[in-house]
């Protein structure tokens, strides 16, 4: 059983910055979560969702295009933690943001909601 935790989300001007976290813990068949692939995704209102950024247990990392260079992802596998730096928010970066594990099973954390204004 994995479970996915996210925080950081909130309310920010265009043009600031935002933290989140994701914390993780469990294992999938045997394999702690922290070693798989982990990404972060994003559910923008009225839009499917899409990949935001994307980090291999050691430590290759993969932008979708609209957050390259404003966005950083990272991960911390002592404190089993994945991160996701946001810099200079845009209005059309405002979503639902949601962790994932990408095992030999998928999970989903329960998202954080990003909001940003003119």
């Amino acid at each position: 059983q994995v479970h996915l935790v996210e925080s950081g989300g909130g309310s920010v001007q265009a043009g600031g910055s935002l933290r989140l976290s994701c914390a993780a813990s469990g294992d999938v068949y045997g394999v702690p979560v922290m070693d798989t692939m982990m990404a972060w995704w994003r559910r923008a209102p009225g839009k499917q969702r899409e990949v935001v950024a994307t980090i291999t247990r050691n430590g290759s990392i993969e932008y979708a295009d609209f957050v390259k260079g404003r966005f950083t992802i990272s991960r911390d596998s002592a404190k089993n933690t994945v991160h996701l730096q946001m810099n200079d928010l845009k209005l059309e970066d405002t979503a639902v943001y949601y962790c994932r594990s990408l095992g030999a099973r998928s999970y989903w954390g329960q998202g954080t909601q990003v909001t940003v204004s003119s």
